[in-house]
């Protein structure tokens, strides 16, 4: 009897060993980190971008069934975006009522759209024939496919990588659109629903990785496909309403600032930034203030206490250094071994901070060591304690034979 051949795998996407050549198939981890990029990419869009984006979004149309749109309307931010939606949905006489009470900055962004819409003739919202049906489709025949361990895993190796930091990002954005309303929640209410009602293009990366890793993304099986056609706008377009005739489409940002750990973060300006001046400040995922840093060019000791502001004080703490704050305050160590010294920053209307003093095991090429401040939780007792939390190790687990 001849032997039968091994059945094809259900998804066998870019992570699938290649048979022959000598082209190197992308990991799990290789399509998360490409779309990591994506997802936080900035940098200005110029008629090349626009052009890729809008052939991608009559692609998405098409594979929806739908007719192209007729008219793209272009805006620099999403904060214009869902201004743009909200009015398309009938909702002008609200924001034109709420005009003198909005902010500055909101009703200069409501006087700029509302050219752009006055007499369009957008259609219903396509979103869900577009993107949620193809997505939920998608979606199901990997769940069936993979298994719910198979399902999860794939979601832990890319999506689930993404997400969290994409998520808040996405969240922060919303935040900050409903919070340019000031004291009119009315306003800030609608213009947060008006940003429900996008694709979300470049932060829709955690869901297109996972696809990607299972190869719905790959044009050569799925040619014309919807989720490889709203893969293509992503890499060049921020988030976009579709309607029947019109589609708003939001520029990405033009500057992006992250620290080691991912988190928004930047000293002398804004962390986000978009074209037409909306923005997110950050220091550490921290919201601040616009120039809250670059205020702070005589910090001193009394400075920091009497900042009502908690996570602002923190920020002060850090940016003045707490070895210094500690030398100037004439703080106690708290406690005191061979792994380090314990100290804790006793603050009005706040826990306290509490450090760990610790000596780099590994010299410098010049011999010295360097010191390091490690925060660990309030409650902590001992240096080891506190060093042996940061290694995610209890204190009686925390004795290593060597250290590097």
């Amino acid at each position: 009897m001849p032997t039968m051949p091994a059945p094809a795998a259900a998804y066998p996407g870019p992570d699938q060993a290649v048979a022959s050549g000598p082209v190197r198939a992308r990991s799990r981890a290789d399509v998360a980190l490409e779309w990591q990029s994506v997802a936080f990419s900035s940098g200005p869009t110029g008629p090349t971008e626009r052009d890729r984006a809008e052939s991608g979004i009559h692609a998405a149309y098409t594979a929806a069934g739908l007719a192209p749109p007729e008219h793209f309307i272009w805006v620099p931010s999403p904060v214009r975006g869902a201004i743009a939606a909200a009015l398309l949905a009938g909702h002008g006489d609200v924001l034109r009522q709420s005009r003198p009470k909005l902010t500055e900055r909101l009703g200069a962004d409501v006087e700029a759209v509302t050219p752009l819409i006055e007499g369009a003739a957008a259609g219903a919202s396509v979103r869900e024939v577009v993107r949620t049906r193809p997505w939920e489709s998608a979606r199901a025949s990997a769940c069936s496919g993979l298994g719910p361990r198979g399902w999860a895993r794939a979601w832990g190796e890319t999506g689930g990588r993404l997400w969290a930091q994409v998520d808040n990002l996405v969240s922060r954005v919303r935040g900050a659109i409903g919070d340019l309303a000031g004291d009119e929640r009315g306003t800030a209410t609608l213009l947060r629903g008006a940003t429900l009602d996008a694709i979300l293009g470049q932060h829709d990366a955690p869901w297109l990785s996972l696809f990607d890793s299972l190869g719905h993304l790959d044009t050569a099986s799925h040619p014309g496909g919807s989720l490889s056609s709203m893969a293509r706008v992503a890499r060049v377009a921020g988030w976009w309403w579709p309607y029947e005739r019109i589609v708003i489409v939001s520029e990405r940002p033009v500057d992006l600032d992250r620290d080691e750990s991912g988190r928004l973060h930047r000293g002398d300006g804004p962390a986000l930034a978009y074209a037409d001046g909306f923005a997110l400040h950050a220091w550490r995922g921290m919201p601040i203030p616009a120039g809250f840093v670059e205020s702070l060019t005589d910090l001193s000791p009394s400075r920091i206490e009497a900042e009502t502001n908690a996570e602002q004080r923190r920020i002060m703490l850090e940016i003045y250094g707490y070895d210094r704050y500690l030398a100037e305050c004439g703080a106690e160590p708290v406690h005191r071994d061979e792994t380090g010294t314990l100290w804790r920053i006793v603050l009005r209307r706040d826990e306290p901070i509490t450090l760990v003093e610790v000596v780099n095991s590994t010299p410098e090429p010049d011999g010295s060591r360097r010191t390091y401040f490690l925060r660990v939780p309030p409650r902590t007792r001992t240096a080891r304690e506190g060093v042996a939390w940061t290694f995610g190790l209890a204190e009686d687990d925390y004795y290593p034979e060597n250290e590097t």
